[in-house]
């Protein structure tokens, strides 16, 4: 049998009857009863159209029937007051009072102005996203997740650094919805009232005030992209994330009700803090300066010193509430150890009780993990991986039984300085 291609030419081994790709140059070919053949790429794309048609008429489903959804429309009872909220905090996050008590208002507020709207008249109330600036192992995840824990709203939490603008290598900025209808079970309404956290907001800066040659295309360009999500409009969102293409189906999501959190270390901004507090006044003999508290200068950050970090002004206009977590000091590392309802401690004696073992450790152990943390800078991350050390040959050697083990001081120093994450 003779065809010919679409491109022209005589074929004998036929052509897809769909694509036109001859069969001497397609991976698989299959015969039709009438003479019509069908490559296997050609088999594959119709698989893909399948897939995402089921997923978006699986979401539009669910969108319609809220009674059986995992996350249930809010309504005023299920808003609680800031002071409620910050006390809900307290449970889970040690210390940060200032931050916890900027988050109760904002998530209060927007969530009051979700579940009034079309009830305040001529009065158009804004969304207050917020932006968390503070060194790492801080607590700026744990704040953002506990919040979507009490609200029982879709929660995910997006990594900043692996954004790109549109056509390079990399994840649209459409991959944060996409994650949110994932979380949500693809319940469309449920996902345009969650919230998405950004972490690593501040390594998306922009590289430099002087133009390149080169684009900025993981830096200022993912900045653009991020302005009419976070202002609020309606997106398509590819239902399985990935990158866009012509004949793929997408979801529409509205991100008018979606609170966004964005935190980063923005490490190195208190230089700028410090430069734009110290400034001498401009004028004769004006020689005055202000003086800064050098152990908590966070507390002094405005907006200007994001835009001088990098972030540029479009952006900051749409992350109005910003707030700042204090560095963690003995005290509250010592207290993240075993006052939370979820503190480390607490749920390592839990594992070890599901086996049957009561696990103690002595008070000179706690302060031995706290000593070590502070002389490795690791925030309240590096609790957990001084405990992972510690307790690693204990789990492994102890999986079942009765009794108690108890951990002395002696026995945490000599797993921990041959501990691997110590090695340099």
């Amino acid at each position: 049998m003779t065809q010919k291609s679409r491109k022209g030419g005589e074929h004998k081994g036929g052509v897809c009857s769909f694509c036109g790709t001859p069969a001497e140059e397609a991976p698989l070919m299959f015969n039709g009863a009438d003479g019509s053949m069908i490559c296997s790429s050609c088999i594959e794309h119709g698989y893909e159209l399948l897939v995402d048609h089921n997923i978006v008429t699986q979401a539009k489903a669910k969108s319609k029937t809220d009674k059986k959804a995992k996350f249930k429309p809010l309504t005023k009872a299920d808003i609680m007051r800031p002071a409620s909220i910050k006390s809900f905090l307290d449970d889970y996050v040690i210390g940060q009072d200032a931050a916890k008590r900027y988050m109760s208002v904002a998530v209060y507020n927007h969530y009051k102005r979700l579940i009034n709207q079309g009830k305040t008249e001529d009065v158009e109330l804004d969304k207050s996203n917020i932006v968390l600036v503070g060194p790492t192992g801080t607590g700026k995840t744990l704040l953002a997740r506990t919040i979507a824990r009490l609200l029982n709203v879709p929660f995910t939490i997006v990594d900043a650094t692996a954004l790109t603008q549109a056509g390079y290598v990399g994840e649209d900025v459409e991959s944060i919805l996409s994650r949110l209808l994932q979380a949500a079970d693809y319940d469309v309404a449920a996902a345009e009232r969650g919230i998405i956290f950004i972490d690593e907001v501040d390594k998306i800066a922009r590289k430099g005030d002087n133009p390149s040659i080169t684009r900025d295309v993981s830096g200022e360009g993912v900045q653009q992209a991020l302005l009419k999500i976070l202002e609020g409009s309606v997106v398509n969102v590819p239902p399985q994330g990935g990158r866009k293409h012509p004949d793929q189906q997408y979801i529409q999501v509205n991100t008018t009700n979606i609170l966004f959190i964005c935190g980063g270390a923005f490490d190195g901004i208190e230089k700028k803090i410090a430069q734009r507090m110290n400034t001498n006044a401009i004028g004769y003999g004006s020689t005055t300066k202000q003086r800064l508290d050098e152990k908590n200068i966070m507390s002094y950050i405005l907006p200007q010193d994001l835009r001088s970090f990098g972030l540029i002004p479009e952006l900051i206009g749409r992350l109005p509430v910003l707030t700042y977590m204090e560095p963690l000091g003995r005290e509250a590392l010592r207290s993240i150890l075993t006052e939370p309802k979820n503190s480390i401690i607490r749920q390592y004696e839990c594992l070890m009780r599901l086996d049957g073992i009561e696990l103690k450790f002595d008070a000179e152990v706690l302060d031995f993990i706290v000593d070590k943390a502070l002389e490795y800078k690791l925030g309240a991350r590096g609790l957990r991986s001084i405990c992972e050390a510690i307790m690693m040959d204990v789990m492994f050697d102890l999986p079942q039984g009765e009794g108690e083990f108890r951990i002395t001081l002696d026995y945490a120093r000599e797993k921990v300085e041959k501990g691997a994450f110590l090695q340099e």
